[in-house]
């Protein structure tokens, strides 16, 4: 017997404000993993988010009389404009109630929309427990993110275009979990009509609020979430939609933050869009999942669900990136103190594209260095490079996967020196290219002792590089002589007021 949401899908209510979104090839991920990836691309939605097509399926099929009483609903993100924006169609009144901490940038889309934007509480759950509250007193129709089985219906009606695009030929679908209305819809219907298709899920590992409540058997409450992928931040999956997961859904996934911004990438790379965190879980799970299971040959859908970044993250993302993609190795390396010692250290680490280096003098005997080298062959290439520098007798910390080392230390190595003497700092610019790091120690010579040091690459044309370099007040004609024959820009920064109050000795 068919479920009663069969029909719900097929009858929804959604392409007055939705468009069928694009199944897009991804091709250069699709070789990378050996595996035919498709991004089925729900960021193309008018407000970025699949979020309306569950939104405007419940305003449609709301009698005119509850209607014309008005909707509300608590989000901070893709929800609220998606009712913002069906309310609007439906030319009735929508109240959307926002935590404090929202963005402008939601709050003023709501208002664009034509939303009432109310602000109360620091978190979704005080801003939920308010709108309920104003429902109760203003008599409006609340509108559930995801468990309702009209929002649920309407997220369906994204199987209803997969499986018309594909003719169910495919082998999975991965879906970004959050409250579960999402996957529920599109398990429920794929699985109806093809059974053999996997639905997998994919959640961040700091906010598994439906792994866990799997796990047990059970819904459970987590005490806290993560918020780097807000759109799918949420502490307690729905009760219908809980349901509906145990029936239909084969797996959920867990990634980290480092694994989304590497998906955030490879989306980027194959369709020159940027996706929201929670919009790239799905392939993040893809990768992930394939290598464990040893995929080769698979079709395979991912659904990019939205794309309401905020721009300031866009910083964070690129940095993590390639740490997730492991393109990347950060380690903490001791040392000698001594003239000469990161020319021979950079020797050691061999022919490879340095992309960060932070040192600063602390001690006469040995110095304590945090780099970063870009990598070809993942981890296997990472451990074959920590097992020579040990070999060449380096005390050696494989800072790669630890947190504390990539948020905060990697920024913070360094302050006021002790002991130091006769030091200058220089600003440097050298062409970008593997080995240009060594090539400019080379130039620099091991004459004069460097005693801080901090490099990064940011994929620009030019390294740029912050070097403290102790130079005796007799030798320093002899120096910027040297300076001059190196053919580098530089600029002397010795009575930079920041050197003077952070570093200086």
């Amino acid at each position: 017997m068919a479920s009663p949401y069969i029909e719900r899908i097929l009858k929804a209510r959604v392409y007055d404000v939705a468009i069928e979104s694009p199944l897009d090839a991804a091709p250069r991920l699709s070789r990378r993993i050996g595996n035919e990836v498709m991004l089925k691309r729900e960021d193309l939605q008018p407000v970025f988010s699949f979020k309306l097509r569950g939104a405007y399926n419940k305003i449609a099929n709301l009698s005119q009389a509850a209607a014309n009483r008005g909707v509300i609903c608590a989000s901070a993100g893709n929800h609220a404009q998606g009712v913002a924006l069906a309310a609007k169609r439906r030319g009735i009144q929508s109240v959307i109630v926002m935590p404090v901490t929202t963005p402008q940038i939601k709050v003023q889309a709501v208002i664009d929309l034509g939303g009432e934007a109310v602000l109360h509480g620091d978190d979704y759950d005080a801003a939920y427990e308010h709108a309920l509250a104003l429902a109760r007193e203003r008599e409006l129709v609340f509108v559930h993110p995801f468990d309702d089985p009209d929002v649920i219906a309407g997220q369906g009606t994204i199987a209803v275009e997969v499986l018309r695009q594909t003719g169910g030929a495919i082998d999975a679908i991965f879906v970004p979990v959050g409250g579960g209305g999402l996957i529920a819809g599109i398990a429920v219907y794929a699985k109806y009509l093809y059974p053999r298709v996997k639905i997998i899920g994919v959640e961040p590992a700091d906010a598994a609020a439906m792994h866990e409540s799997l796990r047990q058997g059970k819904r459970v409450t987590l005490e806290r979430v993560g918020m780097f992928a807000d759109g799918v931040a949420v502490r307690r999956v729905g009760e219908e939609t809980f349901q509906l997961v145990r029936q239909h859904v084969d797996e959920i996934v867990l990634v980290d933050t480092d694994e989304t911004c590497a998906a955030i990438q490879d989306i980027f790379e194959d369709t020159r869009s940027i996706a929201e965190p929670a919009g790239a879980l799905a392939v993040a799970g893809i990768k992930k999942y394939a290598a464990r299971a040893g995929w080769r040959g698979k079709r395979i859908v991912a659904l990019t669900s939205g794309a309401n970044m905020n721009f300031d993250r866009l910083r964070h993302v690129a940095e993590r990136a390639d740490l997730g993609a492991q393109r990347e190795a950060l380690l903490a390396v001791e040392i000698p103190e001594r003239p000469g010692s990161f020319l021979a250290f950079c020797q050691a680490l061999g022919a490879r594209s340095v992309t960060e280096f932070n040192y600063r003098y602390e001690s006469a005997h040995a110095a304590q260095i945090f780099v970063g080298f870009a990598l070809s062959q993942g981890r296997a290439e990472k451990d074959s490079v920590i097992g020579a520098l040990r070999g060449a007798g380096y005390a050696v910390e494989d800072m790669s996967e630890n947190e504390v080392a990539k948020l905060h230390a990697r920024y913070m190595v360094g302050g006021h020196a002790r002991g130091i003497e006769h030091e200058l700092l220089f600003r440097f610019e050298f062409p970008e290219r593997p080995g240009a790091l060594v090539r400019f120690l080379q130039a620099i010579g091991t004459r004069w002792n460097i005693s801080l040091f901090h490099y990064r690459n940011h994929g620009s044309d030019y390294g740029r590089v912050l070097a403290g370099i102790q130079v005796p007040p007799a030798e320093r004609e002899d120096f910027v002589l040297h300076l001059g024959e190196l053919h580098y820009e530089y600029a002397d920064e010795t009575h930079n007021p920041a050197y003077r109050m952070f570093l200086g000795a």
